[in-house]
């Protein structure tokens, strides 16, 4: 596999030098695993695993607009208390998704947003576009960071066997850690369904950390179980169960728009589509039967095709499962249709999702 074309995070020689199995990843060069897939998503349900997510992005937003900005980008209300984060979407003025993030307030005049990799370069652009009408400065130093999910049941004391204040650390919020002599950020989210910590240091100091948690035991995760885990765990995947055909309230996170807003890009778009109500939703699916539901499946109800697969995988918990979009009248919890793979029609049932009771 030729790898000169794609970009690389600073962990990347250490993820090989432990065994990782390198791939493209929207145009990064990542592990999809290490010791195996099972092996992982088991470490991080029971015990511990870590994450190179270096590949996320990191957009600074400073100055006296800084919240009413982010107001403004966001459909969820976002908190302007020092410490607190709030998971959003960031829609486009048809009230679609450019990107799912995360804004945690530093100062009442300096925000963080984590955004996902591939969105990176077209999420600054549009802050930027939006800023002008705002007394703000956005920043892109998404380069200069590396980032470390240690997610599990175990993680927050692992984190704290090198960051003792790890433990005081309220979900969704944020501190400023000092560690191997650089100063960091410490968060308290994650994108497994257990608890766990982010952890961003300056790229040149990101592998120490890695490092020092492969000497305490924690088990290196690639994707492969990250996908897995995610899945399992209800959340959504940009670029494929979320992008900018998709609203809010068709890929069932109608939580986080905020109607009673003064005003956010794409408000008026979403009154009109709740006040209609939605034709597709995305939807949970088990299989009944052997096989393994991938991205493109077809889904068929009553004879007739209903819908189509976003994800799909096989969960040692839960076998089969996927999430697609589904006609609405058909996505009723309980309802048995039938997936399309590899030609044979398997037969699966609608449930709720997160298909994995979320420890947090």
């Amino acid at each position: 596999m030729n790898h000169t074309d794609l970009q690389k995070t600073p962990l990347c020689s250490a993820c090989e030098k432990a065994g990782g199995k390198m791939v493209d990843f929207h145009g990064w060069l990542l592990p999809v695993q290490f010791e195996g897939i099972i092996a992982e998503h088991h470490a991080v349900r029971s015990q511990s695993g870590m994450f190179d997510v270096s590949h996320m992005g990191q957009i600074f937003v400073e100055g006296k607009d800084a919240w009413p900005f982010l107001q403004y980008i966001n459909c969820n209300n976002i908190k302007n208390e020092p410490g607190a984060g709030v998971y959003s979407h960031i829609l486009t003025e048809k009230g679609t998704i450019i990107d799912d993030a995360i804004s945690f307030c530093l100062t009442p005049e300096k925000f963080l947003v984590v955004v996902n990799a591939a969105c990176i370069a077209e999420d600054f652009a549009w802050f930027e576009k939006q800023a002008a009408k705002f007394n703000v400065t956005v920043r892109n130093e998404s380069a200069s960071w590396g980032m470390i999910a240690l997610q599990g049941p175990q993680a927050l004391e692992q984190a704290a066997k090198l960051l003792p204040q790890a433990k005081e650390v309220a979900r969704f919020h944020i501190i400023e850690i000092e560690l191997f002599g650089v100063k960091g950020y410490l968060t308290r989210t994650g994108y497994t369904g257990e608890d766990g910590v982010e952890i961003m240091l300056p790229g040149d100091k990101i592998e120490n950390l890695w490092n020092a948690l492969l000497q305490q035991g924690v088990k290196p995760c690639g994707l492969g179980a990250r996908d897995v885990l995610r899945l399992e765990a209800g959340y959504l995947l940009n670029g494929a169960d979320a992008d900018q055909t998709r609203t809010p309230y068709e890929a069932g996170c109608g939580w986080v728009v905020k109607l009673a807003k003064e005003n956010f890009v794409g408000k008026d778009a979403l009154a009109a589509q709740k006040a209609q109500g939605v034709k597709e939703k995305l939807t949970g699916f088990v299989l009944k039967s052997p096989g393994v539901p991938r991205a493109g499946c077809k889904v068929f109800a009553g004879g007739q095709e209903k819908g189509v697969l976003t994800s799909g995988t096989f969960s040692p918990l839960f076998k089969g499962i996927a999430v697609g979009y589904l006609a609405a009248e058909a996505a009723v919890p309980g309802t048995e249709v039938e997936i399309e793979i590899h030609g044979r029609r398997a037969k699966a049932e609608v449930v709720k999702t997160p298909f994995y009771k979320n420890r947090v």
